[in-house]
């Protein structure tokens, strides 16, 4: 595995010289996570459907676990148990929006190199609007359940459960469980457990305290994950093996108008409504998916009721709850019901990125709440939560460890947009042919796959290869 481990030394490298002025080096953690049994272990899988261009190539890398949609370039990086979805990248004739409208002269591509990715979700399309026909990771690192949603990122590294969403990084530090949305940044570190929104409009900023935060994750000693949020993902993750064993699994009696993805593990008695969407690497155990609902990737959907139109994002755990209609919760929550400790969440609620549930009593948010942050009982709503008619009349706030500035009337109407448009991309209001997406679209998927050189010196990297219709 001679070539594998120079490959490593050399992402090392390259990532080190991007955060040198930091005096920050991903060596331990690299080191830490690097398995060569598990790299020459798994096999990758490319998805091929009608709806998508098809165009990958893989060159000097080893991507053992990983899942391919669309067109994606990866040369020189390790991507391991990694998703690349590249179903919503824009198409040639298209217009990426910036100040003024700029057609796209080709179709859009996911491109990575020299990068290691562990465990991270990339999706979406890229905001950049300088390289409007390539979302690209170069020289960077991102951590375990890491998410890179329409973002590019040169010389960075993402800790633990981080999410950048539609924006750009340029050589910075991203501390665990943080999220990004700030159009671009150069050179900063951002604290761990920071949630930071900024525009021209509006400006929102919590951070978690920072003993909750390593209750629920941190880095050991041996800048191995751990905590109470990763042990509850690490303890389930075996649960997938069956899934990756076998070539075929049973189906799934489901409406005609809904996707359940091959990849996606499905346990306990389950009901699943017209065009719900399940992603690959969710996990849906005794859960009740109401008519236009969706579990995307590394969801976690345990003894919980969705009543309809529920976005569950990127790596959202909801354990013990009822969700009404319209509910939108987004990255790497973590809503921690009990069996004797239930949460409520009421109708057109917004829970924010990265915000934490857990309570030992009975939480009920009431209807159209703003909610973030760590809420451990009933009472720390009042400084982790507003109603949006409050808010969409704000200009300047600070309640508990959150401030806010701006239009609040446009923050809350951007997230309403989104929100809609989430739902429209994922088909939840089809209806008698039209309004298609991803529930629809996806049902015709074929799964194939790649495996690694076995023996001699590129054991563990796979063979470059370049697959076009």
């Amino acid at each position: 595995m001679k070539q594998l481990f120079s490959l490593v030394e050399q992402i090392i490298s390259r990532v080190d010289a991007s955060l040198r002025g930091f005096g920050f080096s991903v060596e331990a953690y690299i080191n830490a996570v690097t398995n060569p049994r598990k790299m020459l272990e798994y096999y990758a899988t490319y998805a091929v459907t009608s709806k998508h261009p098809l165009s990958l190539h893989f060159k000097g890398s080893n991507i053992a676990g990983s899942y391919f949609l669309g067109k994606c370039y990866v040369h020189d990086s390790v991507i391991y148990k990694s998703d690349l979805r590249g179903d919503e990248l824009k198409r040639k004739g298209d217009l990426a929006m910036g100040k003024k409208k700029l057609p796209m002269t080709e179709d859009e591509f996911i491109h990575i190199r020299n990068s290691f990715l562990f465990r991270t979700l990339i999706h979406n399309c890229s905001h950049n609007i300088e390289t409007p026909e390539e979302m690209f990771v170069h020289n960077s690192v991102a951590a375990h359940y890491s998410n890179i949603h329409g973002s590019t990122l040169e010389g960075s590294y993402l800790g633990i459960f981080s999410t950048v969403d539609h924006m750009s990084l340029h050589s910075c530090v991203v501390g665990d469980f943080s999220y990004l949305q700030v159009e671009e940044l150069f050179h900063q570190v951002v604290n761990p457990g920071t949630v930071w929104i900024e525009n021209n409009e509006f400006f929102f900023r919590y951070t978690l305290p920072l003993d909750i935060l390593l209750r629920y994750i941190r880095l050991d000693e041996n800048h191995r994950p751990c905590g109470i949020l990763f042990d509850f993902v690490d303890n389930k993750k075996h649960d997938f093996d069956r899934i990756y064993d076998s070539i075929n699994i049973g189906k799934l009696k489901i409406p005609a108008t809904s996707t359940v993805n091959r990849f996606s593990l499905i346990k306990g008695t389950m009901k699943i409504g017209e065009n719900v969407l399940i992603s690959q690497r969710a996990y849906l155990d005794n859960a009740d998916m109401g008519r236009g609902s969706n579990a995307q990737e590394n969801t976690f959907i345990v003894n919980s009721k969705l009543c309809g139109y529920d976005i569950t994002a990127h790596g959202a755990k909801i354990v013990h709850s009822r969700l009404d209609e319209n509910i939108f919760v987004a990255f790497n929550c973590f809503l921690n019901g009990k069996p004797y400790a239930s949460i409520t969440i009421g109708q057109g609620c917004i829970i924010m990125p990265h915000t934490i549930i857990d309570s030992e009593g009975a939480i009920t948010i009431p209807e159209n709440h703003l909610v973030w942050g760590f809420i451990g009982s009933q009472e720390d709503l009042a400084t982790n939560s507003i109603p949006l008619d409050v808010l969409s009349e704000s200009r300047e706030l600070t309640i508990g460890n959150m401030k806010f500035s701006g239009d609040g009337q446009r923050f809350v109407d951007g997230f309403r947009a989104t929100i809609r448009h989430i739902l429209e991309d994922n088909g939840a209001f089809y209806d008698k042919g039209k309004n298609r997406g991803h529930a629809q679209n996806h049902h015709s998927t074929s799964i194939n796959t790649i495996q690694p050189y076995r023996v001699g010196p590129r054991q563990g990297l796979y063979p470059a290869i370049t697959i076009e219709p």
